[in-house]
């Protein structure tokens, strides 16, 4: 059976993908952080049961009972793995559900979208992939090689609990020479084309603990102490007014002639090319905008111990994301610049996944693009590499040896600025959803058969 007959089966069984779809949303797989939490084997046994109708076998590894991770394979002629197919089964916190349009567990199906928390981030995706084992095992086809799937536990809390532990304690069972991920694999539309950014890397994640010591007094009488709260505006207005250093090293900027984008592309004049293109093309100016300079964000504030007493002690957390060319040295003098002359304040740096980055030109990209072509139909289709913004579990496998590109295969005609991935309302077209699905079908036949 050829690929095209494969992808329009799936269009035939589009109601079953969108049920597969919205019970995997229904499970309230939520990671805040902090044990226990995250509740993944809940999705693992309703993904081992679902497999097993269809007579995929599967199992569910864990470092924790309810935190498990599953692994399921289509056997190949060879018994060697192939290519490995990635999702995560834990969804962010709800913040605030009274916001909500809809009940975020309700996986509601409205305005051609399919509403709930983690309906993109990632259990789109792990949807897609489970659907194309499916459609791959009905129809009897023979692999050369193995197909694994493995979704993971903690992607969203560091995957100490998921990926980062498989790597460590199971790497046999999920080793393989290619691998696809979230991360990458939305429409990018231009005036002139349609171009997929393939996510070939990500940014490193670090975090500042920065401790701004003042001197306590009784807050009737403020003068008699130091208050930590004056000087810790002072290191925020530094931080908010920090100009970073532009960098335009990274692949993607190669590649943005394909983009309708006229001028190369430095560091002296990006700020004036994103610009130029925000208003017609805002995903677009955002994406250069990330990766072409280093991030520092202050995201939490903890301090004082009363409310009668001048605060002391405050300490400020902030999210930095670095390019492949910065590492915690750079931060590290950039900090020490940025907060020069303000006294009594100290920071610690934690270094939370490092820069990494896959190659671009390799049959994982060739075949990526003729099930793509096949799937939305066009050979009109650009593709140029990109750094993700945040990090992903490609992380823990790149450095295995493994080119894992971030690829979810969206819709051409779904806007990705309303997916709104950790916020409310989060959502995927259905247009995305069977357009992933078709992608990932094609993508294991083109590369195993």
């Amino acid at each position: 059976m050829d690929i095209q007959s494969l992808m329009n089966k799936i269009d035939e069984q589009r109601e079953d993908l969108i049920a597969l779809h919205q019970e995997l949303v229904k499970i309230p797989s939520v990671n805040t952080g902090f044990m226990p939490t995250g509740n993944e084997t809940a999705v693992c046994n309703y993904v081992r049961d679902w497999l097993k109708k269809y007579g995929i076998e599967s199992e569910i590894l864990s470092r924790d009972p309810d935190r498990g991770n599953i692994i399921a394979s289509i056997e190949g002629k060879s018994k060697t793995n192939g290519l490995l197919l990635m999702s995560h089964t834990d969804v962010v916190p709800v913040e605030d559900i009274d916001k909500w349009e809809y009940e975020p567990f309700s996986a509601k199906r409205a305005n051609g979208r399919i509403y709930g928390r983690g309906a993109s981030d990632c259990k789109g995706l792990l949807a897609c992939q489970l659907f194309a084992m499916k459609i791959i095992k009905e129809a009897g086809i023979e692999l050369e090689d193995n197909l694994v799937l493995a979704s993971g536990a903690d992607e969203e809390h560091g995957g100490r609990y998921g990926f980062g532990w498989l790597v460590e304690n199971h790497l046999d069972k999920i080793s393989s020479p290619y691998a696809v991920n979230e991360g990458g694999g939305e429409a990018i539309q231009t005036k002139s084309n349609t171009t997929y950014a393939v996510g070939v890397g990500e940014k490193g994640r670090l975090q500042i603990e920065i401790d701004v010591k003042g001197i306590s007094a009784h807050a009737s009488t403020p003068w008699q102490g130091e208050n930590a709260s004056y000087l810790l505006r002072q290191v925020l207005e530094r931080i908010e007014n920090y100009e970073p250093e532009r960098d335009t090293s990274t692949n993607f900027f190669e590649y943005l002639s394909l983009l309708a984008i006229e001028h190369k592309p430095m560091a002296s004049n990006i700020d004036s090319i994103i610009s130029d293109v925000e208003k017609d093309s805002p995903r677009l100016a955002s994406r250069m905008k990330a990766l072409s300079r280093m991030t520092v964000t202050p995201t939490m504030i903890s301090g004082g111990i009363k409310s009668n007493s001048v605060p002391e002690s405050i300490r400020l957390t902030c999210d930095v994301r670095t390019l492949p060319t910065q590492d915690e040295t750079y931060l590290r003098n950039e900090l020490d610049k940025m907060f020069e002359g303000i006294s009594n304040v100290n920071y610690e740096i934690d270094n939370m996944a490092l820069s990494n980055e896959s190659k671009f030109e390799t049959p994982l990209m060739e075949s990526l693009k003729r099930a793509t072509a096949l799937a939305v139909g066009s050979d009109n289709i650009q593709y140029v590499p990109a750094i993700s913004t945040g990090f992903t579990d490609s992380r823990f496998l790149r450095p295995t040896g493994t080119i894992t590109y971030g690829f979810s295969g969206s819709h051409p005609d779904d806007d990705p600025m309303i997916s709104f991935i950790h916020g409310t309302n989060e959502s995927i077209g259905i247009k995305s959803l069977i357009n992933g699905a078709k992608i990932m079908t094609g993508l294991v036949i083109d590369m195993l058969t």
